[in-house]
C-alpha cells in the first residue's frame, strides 16, 4: 500500500501557491481508509474511517493545510494491516469553480511522483488524467504500512546487557563497585549493531539477546563516540546472525512527521513500540558527552532501556533514541542520521572515532543596531562577532577578536548566529562546523576594520584543557610522599555529588568550565589529597590545590610533572602551589616513606599505567640511543 506523506502534502501546498490562478477556490479534502490500531496481544484491528479537511486557496496558508493533513486522524486513516491491500482514498473535491480547470491539472500533477493512480481520486475528471502514467518505482518515499515496519524491527532490534565500573576519581587505583544496566540496539549493514555510547560506556562485560530468542550472545564494543553518544558493536557468533536483516537509515524528517521508537525500556522485558511525531530539529545538549550537536526532539516518552533503539519512519531509521527531557513528559530527543553517518564515517576511514570539528571560537550576536555600525557593518551585512579564540585552534592563527564572520563556506550567517536550514527552518552555523571531517578546510568570510576578507581555515576536533568525560579509560595518579596528584576533571569535580558546581572547589570549577590550554597536551595539576604520614603532617590542607611548580619549573602535565620528581638531583623537592603556598620535601626520606604509605594503604602503584607505560618506552628510547 502507498499512501500520502507529508512531503507530498508540502508539494500540494507549495503548487497551490504557485498556481497562475489567483482567483479564490475552496477544496475539500477526504480520506477514506481502514484505521487500526497496533497492541501486544493482538492483531491489527480494522475499523473504518472518513476524514475531512476543508482548504480555501488562497486564504488558508500551506503550512496549516499540511499541519492538518499531519494530524493522528490522518496517520491512523493510512495505516493497513500486513495482510489487508485496501488503501487509503483521497478525494481532492473542489467546491468553488472559481480557479480554472488547467490550475486544477497542475496541482495535482505536481504531486504525481509522490503517488500511486489508485491512491487518489481528483474532480474534475481532466485532473485524475494528469495521474495516468505514473510509475510506481519512481516513489521517493511512502508513508508504509506501520505494522510492517514494526515487523522489520524485530528482526534486528536487539537488547543489550552491560556490566560496567566507573572510576573512583577520589581513589583513582580503584574502580566503584561494578553495576548491570539494560539498552537497545539494531543491526546496520556490514554486520555490526548501533547503539548509544552511554548504554556501553565503561564496559567490562556486553551481552546481547535478539528478539524472541532465550539466548544471549557476547558482544565486543569495536567503536565508540562519547561526544554523538553512539557505539557500534560486533557479534562473533554466527548462530546470533542467523535470520537477522539490516535497517537502512533514511532521512531527517519534516516537522510533524510521524516516527516509532522501538527498543526495550524499562517496565518489561519484551520489545516496546511507541509511536511519536516530530516536534524539532535543532542542535541540542548531549547530556552524555556534553556536545552540542544538532537532534531531533519527539513527542514520544524515551525511558531508560529505550537508549539506542531506532526511531523508524516508513521502512528506515530516522534517528537513534537516547536521551528525554528531564522534567517534562513524552519529550524525547533521537539523533539524526547525519550525526549518525558522521560518526560511521569515521570509524569507517580511520579505524576508530575521529571526533567532530570546532572552530574553537566563541562568538557573540551582532543583533544590536549600535553595535554593527560601530564595527563598521553596512546595512546589508550580518555576521557574528569572535569575542574568544582557542590558543590550540587553527583559527587562531588567522581570526582576530573583534573580527566579524560573515558567512561559513559561502553560507551567509545571520546576526543571531543561524544559518538557513530546509524549509523556512534556522540552524546556528555551528552544525555546519561539526559536520566538516577532521582536517578538511573550510572558506570564511570576515569583515576586519570595516574591509572584507576571506580565509582557509583547517577544522580540527579540540580537547578542552579539563576534560568534560573521561569515559573507557582509567584515570592518571601519582603518588609521592603521600601527596596525591591528578590532572583536574570534570568526573573528579561530579564526584562531589549532583550539585557539584556548588560542592566543588570554586576555583577548580571555575578554571575547568572556562579556562583554554595554550598548547597541545597541557594539563591542569592539582594535588588532590594528602595521605597522611609523619613526612607530610602539616601539608593536610593544602589539598584541592592547583600545583603551579616543582623546583622552579613550570609544568606542563602529569607526566611533566612525574619526571621532574623522579629525575630530582636536589636534597629538597619543592612544589609550588596555587594561592602561593609551599611544599617543601627532603627527597630521599620521602622517597622511603612512599612505599610504606603505599603498603598502609593497600595502593598497588604509585602511579597509573599510563605513566609506567610512558616511562618505560622513553626509558627504552634512551637506551638504544646510548
Amino acid at each position: 500500500m502507498q499512501g500520502l506523506t507529508l512531503r507530498t502534502v508540502r508539494k500540494l501546498s507549495s503548487s497551490l501557491r504557485s498556481s497562475s490562478s489567483t482567483t479564490a477556490s475552496t477544496f475539500q479534502i477526504q480520506l477514506h481508509g481502514p484505521s487500526r490500531s497496533l497492541s501486544q496481544a493482538s492483531k491489527p484491528q480494522a475499523t473504518s474511517r472518513s476524514s475531512h479537511f476543508p482548504f480555501s486557496y488562497p486564504q488558508t496558508p500551506p503550512e496549516a493545510f499540511s499541519r492538518a493533513l499531519s494530524t493522528a486522524a490522518f496517520v491512523d486513516a493510512a495505516i493497513s494491516g500486513k495482510n489487508d491491500h485496501s488503501s487509503s482514498i483521497i478525494k481532492v473535491s473542489q467546491t468553488s469553480r472559481a480557479i480554472d480547470d488547467d490550475s486544477v491539472n497542475a496541482i495535482c500533477g505536481s504531486v504525481s511522483n509522490e503517488l500511486t493512480d489508485d491512491a487518489v481520486e481528483t474532480t474534475p475528471p481532466e485532473a485524475a488524467a494528469a495521474l495516468g502514467g505514473f510509475d510506481s518505482s519512481t516513489t521517493r518515499m511512502t508513508l508504509t504500512d506501520a505494522y510492517s515496519a514494526i515487523e522489520l524491527a524485530l528482526d534486528s532490534v536487539v537488547k543489550i546487557f552491560t556490566v560496567s565500573s566507573s572510576p573512583h576519581y577520589f581513589l583513582p587505583w580503584q574502580n566503584k563497585s561494578q553495576r548491570e544496566t539494560m539498552g537497545s540496539g539494531f543491526v546496520i549493514t556490514g554486520r555490526r549493531i548501533l547503539t548509544n555510547a552511554h548504554v556501553v560506556a565503561d564496559h567490562t562485560f556486553v551481552l546481547i539477546r535478539k528478539h524472541g530468542s532465550p539466548t544471549k550472545y557476547r558482544a565486543e564494543v569495536h567503536a565508540v563516540g562519547h561526544e554523538c553518544d553512539l557505539a557500534i558493536l560486533v557479534v562473533e557468533s554466527e548462530e546470533f546472525w542467523q535470520g537477522m536483516i539490516h535497517l537502512e537509515l533514511g532521512e531527517i524528517p519534516f516537522l510533524q512527521e510521524a516516527v516509532a521508537v522501538v527498543g526495550y525500556p524499562q517496565g518489561g522485558d519484551n520489545i516496546s513500540v511507541t509511536k511519536g511525531v516530530v516536534s524539532r530539529v535543532e542542535p541540542t545538549q548531549y547530556v552524555h558527552g556534553a556536545t552540542q550537536l544538532m537532534a531531533i526532539q519527539i513527542d514520544a516518552a524515551i525511558n531508560p532501556g529505550n537508549s539506542g533503539g531506532p526511531a523508524i519512519m516508513g521502512n528506515k531509521v530516522a534517528g537513534v533514541a537516547f536521551q528525554n527531557l528531564s522534567g517534562a513528559e513524552n519529550i524525547g530527543y533521537i539523533i539524526p542520521v547525519p550525526v549518525i553517518k558522521h560518526f560511521m564515517s569515521g570509524v569507517e576511514e580511520c579505524g576508530k572515532y575521529v571526533g567532530f570539528c570546532s572552530m574553537g571560537l566563541s562568538c557573540q550576536s551582532m543583533e544590536n543596531v549600535q553595535l554593527r555600525e560601530h564595527f563598521g557593518m553596512r546595512p546589508e551585512m550580518t555576521g557574528v562577532l569572535v569575542s574568544r579564540i582557542n590558543p590550540i585552534s587553527d583559527a587562531h592563527r588567522i581570526l582576530k577578536k573583534d573580527d566579524i564572520i560573515l558567512a561559513f563556506d559561502g553560507v551567509l550567517i545571520a546576526n543571531d548566529g543561524t544559518v538557513p536550514f530546509r524549509n523556512r527552518e534556522r540552524i546556528t552555523f555551528d552544525h555546519l562546523v561539526s559536520m566538516k571531517k577532521p582536517n578538511e578546510k573550510a572558506e570564511v568570510r570576515v569583515l576586519r576594520e570595516g574591509k572584507e576578507y576571506d580565509f582557509t581555515i583547517s577544522l580540527h576536533p579540540l580537547q578542552p584543557l579539563v576534560p568534560v568525560h573521561q569515559f573507557d579509560k582509567l584515570p592518571s595518579y601519582y603518588i609521592f610522599a603521600g601527596l596525591v596528584f591528578i590532572p583536574l576533571t570534570q568526573p573528579y569535580l561530579h564526584e562531589y555529588g549532583e550539585d557539584w558546581y556548588n560542592t566543588s572547589p570554586r576555583r577548580l570549577c571555575e578554571r575547568a568550565l572556562r579556562e583554554l590550554p595554550k598548547e597541545y597536551g597541557e594539563q591542569l595539576v592539582i594535588l588532590s589529597q594528602v595521605l597522611m604520614d609523619d613526612i607530610n603532617a602539616g601539608y593536610e590542607r593544602l589539598a584541592e590545590l592547583q600545583v603551579k611548580k616543582v623546583n622552579g619549573v613550570e609544568i606542563e602535565n602529569l607526566k611533566h610533572l612525574c619526571h621532574l620528581v623522579e629525575d630530582c638531583n636536589e636534597e629538597n623537592l619543592r612544589f609550588d602551589l596555587d594561592d602561593d603556598r609551599v611544599i617543601v620535601l627532603n627527597y630521599q626520606k620521602a622517597k622511603l616513606a612512599t612505599s610504606w604509605i603505599l603498603k598502609r594503604h593497600r595502593i598497588p602503584s604509585a602511579m597509573s599505567s599510563d605513566l609506567i607505560s610512558k616511562q618505560t618506552d622513553e626509558e627504552i628510547v634512551a637506551a638504544g640511543q646510548n
